[in-house]
């Protein structure tokens, strides 16, 4: 049996290009900064951004706390929602590596407003702590991919720069939000002072984000990649696989956000979910309904092969990607409608 595996974008496998790519990146010791593909990879997403410069890190956890440490002080306070992946799903890196603690605001699907933002900003007072930095997820993983737009960003962008707060964007799924809303990369660097960028997930690379900042604080952001173990040596076969993936894997990204739709079109038709959340993207989230067992639900998808996890006590997730083709959509389509008799 074929699995079909929906769990995450995270899963897939590198095509027969970029294999190509890594088995022939033009490498050196990234930490001497002599790999040739880590500084292109960097330099290429930068310019794509309109961006200063650019930090190769392992992960996009470690792009955003190496941010968070960069913009902050011990004693500061974070202001993102509470679904944010920095603070639901990096360990409790705030507390640890940066001290700070967390505002947590409640937008809908993760999507914050300059007015939510503006009413949790301390004043100077010796009780509070320091409103110093404003986190934005885009897309929204818990928001079942809900995209920022430009227009949404920019008086977010405005006050923070009003109030002196830094501004930093965990692009987990940039692209995704890019392609569906249509806006430019290049606009993006007017409006944030971080910006991370993950090539791991819908763009199909192995391993790997990048940083985005100036110059100061990029330069600031590598010595604390060093502290966090982040240094990597012959990485340019991982960067060339990010540097493959700009350039083959973006508008097919359309194509995951269809199969998406497809699949949530499917599932509000069915008698066992009692919601699917808006897709905008490539993750469909949905709410199985309360005479039916998620974990029954997801066992009888396995054994038809079709792999997904549980975000919630009643929600299931899909996340399409590149291993997924038309006709696995279809297959899923058909056993979806027929999961239940």
């Amino acid at each position: 049996m074929v699995k079909i595996d929906l769990r995450s974008d995270t899963v897939t496998k590198p095509t027969t290009g970029m294999l190509e790519a890594i088995m022939t990146a033009r490498i050196g010791d990234d930490v001497f900064g002599e790999d040739e593909s880590v500084s292109e990879l960097e330099h290429k997403l930068a310019a794509l951004f309109n961006m200063e410069a650019g930090l190769f890190c392992p992960s996009g956890t470690m792009t955003n706390q190496i941010a968070i440490k960069c913009f902050t002080q011990p004693m500061d306070e974070v202001i993102c929602d509470q679904t944010a992946h920095v603070y639901r799903y990096e360990g409790g890196g705030i507390a640890y590596h940066s001290l700070a603690s967390v505002r947590l605001l409640n937008g809908p699907r993760g999507i914050l407003t300059a007015e939510m933002i503006e009413r949790e900003i301390n004043e100077e007072n010796i009780h509070y702590p320091n409103s110093s930095l404003v986190v934005l997820e885009n897309t929204v993983n818990k928001g079942g991919g809900a995209c920022y737009t430009l227009k949404d960003i920019e008086p977010i962008h405005q006050l923070s720069k009003a109030r002196g707060l830094k501004l930093h964007l965990d692009g987990a799924r940039i692209f995704n939000a890019l392609v569906a809303t249509g806006d430019q990369a290049y606009d993006y660097g007017s409006y944030f002072d971080g910006i991370s960028v993950c090539l791991s997930k819908g763009l199909g690379a192995p391993v790997g984000s990048v940083l985005l900042g100036s110059k100061e604080m990029i330069q600031k952001a590598k010595k604390i990649r060093k502290v966090f173990g982040g240094g990597m040596r012959q990485a340019g076969f991982l960067a060339a696989a990010g540097i493959y993936a700009l350039d083959h894997h973006v508008n097919r990204l359309s194509l995951d956000h269809a199969h998406a739709k497809v699949l949530g079109g499917v599932l509000s038709k069915t008698k066992y979910v009692s919601g699917v959340m808006p897709v905008e993207t490539n993750i469909v989230l949905f709410d199985i309904h309360e005479s039916f067992s998620t974990a029954g639900i997801i066992s009888e998808l396995n054994k038809r092969g079709i792999l997904c996890n549980a975000t919630g006590p009643k929600t299931i997730r899909f996340v399409t990607h590149l291993d997924v083709s038309a006709e696995m959509i279809e297959q899923t389509a058909d056993i979806l409608k027929n999961l239940i008799p």
